[in-house]
């Protein structure tokens, strides 16, 4: 019995592997499949919203383009002052919508390399580089091919207020970061807090997680931030990062932690019910306590 029990045995487990190893081979590839199908998904419904946001914001209060062209300078003390004097800087911005920011830093002094996944977008910031006369440079790109479409190395790499959450993988993110920094250059990044984005800001109530669940949310934007009238009705993914999340993406990537900090306000006037408590400066006080509203991290290649 032991012979016969250790032969069926043998036998059963040596078609349970060969099963197994089909099996897995078989859903490992739809799985593969399904991810670069849900990949596509999301890209093409996100830029499809970002296109149609890009002719809205250019006619909006909130992005003011008569006073952008006629020289005001877009960005914000938070970043000014974190990233510092960029003259003769080179500086990779990613996710850099239709370019106010990429130009400002330009027109103080930097050489930028600004880059989006929006036609529409990089479109009209080519418009106003040339419009300018800066010598700005612009990409469209989803920014995990970036390496397969853009060359060369930067001083700076830069992000701010409204990009990560667009993202499911800070890992390959970060990664990317990596690859364009000049050795002992140093990407800075300020972005709204994830203890700040779990509100509904209609609501003033907690909605979303703090922890990313690897899932997207997937809802229907009426309107946009910079226009709540607007005539936009899409389906956006986005996903929610932690601090922890964040930040060790970028270590794990091989940066060292130079400075990290957080703010009780809001630059931006891009959610219900702030208040505006001084110049640039937006809270959400429904429950009359001071709250993270940004953080920066300024990190080390």
């Amino acid at each position: 019995m032991e012979l016969y029990r250790s032969k069926s045995y043998f036998i059963r487990g040596y078609l349970s592997e060969n099963f197994e190893t089909s099996f897995y081979t078989v859903w490992n590839d739809r799985v593969t499949l399904q991810l670069s199908n849900m990949k596509q998904e999301y890209l093409k419904t996100n830029q499809a919203l970002w296109d149609a946001k890009t002719p809205v914001h250019l006619k909006s209060e909130m992005y003011d383009m008569e006073a952008f062209l006629a020289g005001k300078n877009t960005l914000d003390k938070i970043e000014l002052e974190g990233v510092g004097d960029v003259k003769g800087k080179s500086i990779l911005h990613l996710q850099c919508h239709f370019g106010q920011d990429s130009l400002s830093w330009q027109r103080l002094g930097a050489q930028v390399t600004g880059v989006d996944f929006s036609g529409k977008a990089i479109e009209k910031a080519q418009e106003i580089n040339k419009e300018l006369e800066l010598s700005a440079e612009f990409v469209q790109s989803d920014i995990y091919a970036l390496p397969e479409n853009l060359k060369g190395k930067f001083d700076i790499v830069f992000t701010s207020y409204g990009t990560i959450t667009w993202l499911p993988d800070l890992d390959k993110w970060a990664k990317v970061i990596r690859h364009f920094l000049k050795p002992g250059g140093f990407f800075y990044i300020a972005e709204f807090h994830p203890s700040w984005y779990a509100f509904d800001f209609d609501t003033k109530l907690p909605a979303y997680n703090y922890f990313n669940s690897g899932e997207p949310y997937i809802e229907t934007e009426e309107g946009t931030y910079a226009d709540n009238n607007a005539q936009i009705n899409k389906k956006e993914y986005f996903w929610t990062h932690s601090l922890a999340e964040t930040s060790m993406a970028l270590l794990n990537a091989g940066l060292v932690l130079e400075e990290f900090k957080e703010f009780d306000y809001s630059p931006w006037n891009c959610f219900p019910n702030l208040t505006q408590r001084a110049e640039r400066e937006f809270v959400f006080d429904a429950y009359g306590v001071s709250i993270p509203h940004v953080y920066s991290l300024k990190m080390r290649g």
